[in-house]
């Protein structure tokens, strides 16, 4: 499973929280040793460093022969053993979503992931050549599910965003259609009897082609660029490409012949049946939490920190702005910060970022992450987009851990945010979790204001 990925991240913010603890940057407390070769990597010419972030993401992939033998259900026991030995009243099962991280720690749940990113080292396949990777591993693709029979295989390319971490590595993520012996254990073991097994479904669609039984590729990402423009092509893209020499107006791709839940954060519906009936063999309760797009959840769950601050009589003035995996729960909750997290730091999200903002009591200060894919893809917010976001603070709005100069190709922002949140004065306990009866009471009242989140039996 990629370290380097939202559901790895978003499993051990959330772990982490649960242990008491922040994140340490990349996950790792050894990343810490890390920061002061990615300050140096900062100071290089742009194409230095976009050759160091290509090493270093594509660093974690695995040749073909290994995921081909690889049971995903010892990857499920690993992640369902970083998380505490103790009975949980809830836990969460599907879609990533860093904003249901801070719901998880809101409510001390544990969440175990639908989609797993099994990262396949690549050297052969250009990233501008989609009709080349779509059938580059169809061996490797048909002795991992032959191997994992609930799973499905969605192959994704993204020359866009993912530029320079698709020169090392294809992106197989694996979407679970039961919950698994692992999972099962897990919930047997720890969800409180009569808990709430919580399904948390993402229904975002993607155009994918069907390329075998259980296995699709899907050209394109969530970000920056919606599906059509992939395939359709975009002005922008015969620019961005003309920036790496390449003289062509648009990408050539298989065409779609289907839709598919949305490789990264799309929720499979086939596990949801499974899940209904395991809860009814054991005495669990079964909700579900759905939202059309993986940053939908995030005003809402902005506004139950809100409300939940203000009952415990501290301030609610302070607004912290994540991005994709820079995740961090237990420092949010220790600085009194409002979380809001959004998927990429791309115009969609800073939009969306602005409607929030203008629809809220105004914030007096907000601190801003800025995830650093490397490259100036397609549909990526400007620093000074972002800056007029900042503009929104009564007080004062600051990057958090931001090198303005140097994004998005700024190594050190992965090192950096964690001291950005420390050097925020305030300092407050821990809380007690929020009950899902008080979860089920803001929700009654707020919730009409979050049309795009429901909940359901």
């Amino acid at each position: 499973m990629a370290a380097f990925d939202s559901a790895s991240a978003m499993v051990v913010a959330t772990a982490r929280y649960l242990h008491h603890r922040g994140t340490p940057p990349l996950g790792s407390p050894a990343g810490r040793l890390l920061r002061p070769l990615a300050v140096a990597a900062n100071r290089l010419p742009v194409r230095l460093r976009e050759t160091i972030y290509r090493l270093a993401s594509g660093a974690e992939a695995r040749p073909a022969a290994h995921l081909a033998a690889l049971d995903i259900e010892d990857v499920a026991a690993a992640i369902a053993g970083l998380y505490p030995q103790r009975r949980y009243p809830a836990v969460a099962v599907g879609s990533s979503s860093g904003a249901l991280v801070h719901l998880c720690a809101a409510l001390g749940m544990a969440w175990l992931p639908q989609t797993l990113l099994l990262p396949l080292r690549q050297r052969q396949v250009p990233p501008d050549d989609p009709m080349r990777a779509v059938h580059a591993f169809d061996a490797t693709a048909q002795a991992l599910l032959a191997h994992n029979p609930h799973f499905v295989l969605h192959h994704m390319h993204d020359p866009n965003q993912d530029r320079l971490t698709s020169q090392r590595m294809a992106y197989f993520r694996v979407k679970r259609t039961r919950l698994g012996p692992a999972y099962e254990r897990f919930l047997t073991q720890r969800l409180d009897a009569g808990g709430v097994l919580l399904l948390a479904e993402c229904t975002r669609r993607w155009p994918t082609t069907r390329v075998g039984e259980r296995h699709v590729f899907q050209f394109g990402a969530v970000g920056g660029l919606q599906p059509s423009q992939y395939h359709e092509g975009d002005p922008r893209i015969a620019a961005y490409l003309r920036g790496y020499g390449i003289e062509q107006t648009r990408w050539e791709a298989p065409a779609p012949d289907g839709e598919s839940p949305e490789a990264e954060w799309g929720f499979e519906p086939a596990l949801r049946d499974h899940a209904r009936a395991f809860a009814r063999r054991h005495g669990y309760q079964v909700r579900r939490l759905i939202f059309d797009d993986p940053e939908d959840l995030s005003p809402l769950i902005a506004d139950l920190y809100r409300w939940w601050y203000r009952r415990r009589g501290l301030p609610a003035d302070r607004l912290l702005v994540e991005s994709f995996m820079l995740v961090e729960p237990w420092w949010a909750l220790r600085t009194g910060c409002v979380p809001y997290w959004s998927t990429f730091p791309v115009q969609p999200s800073a939009d969306a970022l602005t409607r929030y903002l203008q629809q809220s009591d105004a914030y007096d200060y907000l601190h801003l992450m800025l995830f650093s894919h490397g490259v100036e893809s397609v549909g990526l917010a400007s620093v000074d987009r972002w800056k007029a976001v900042l503009d929104h603070a009564r007080v004062a709005g600051s990057f958090a851990g931001v090198d303005p100069d140097r994004y998005p190709r700024d190594l050190a922002t992965f090192f950096r945010y964690q001291s950005a949140l420390r050097a925020i004065p305030a300092r407050h306990p821990i809380p007690e979790p929020l009950s899902l009866t008080e979860l089920d009471r803001f929700f009654a009242q707020h919730g009409h204001r979050h049309p795009a989140v429901r909940f359901e039996d």
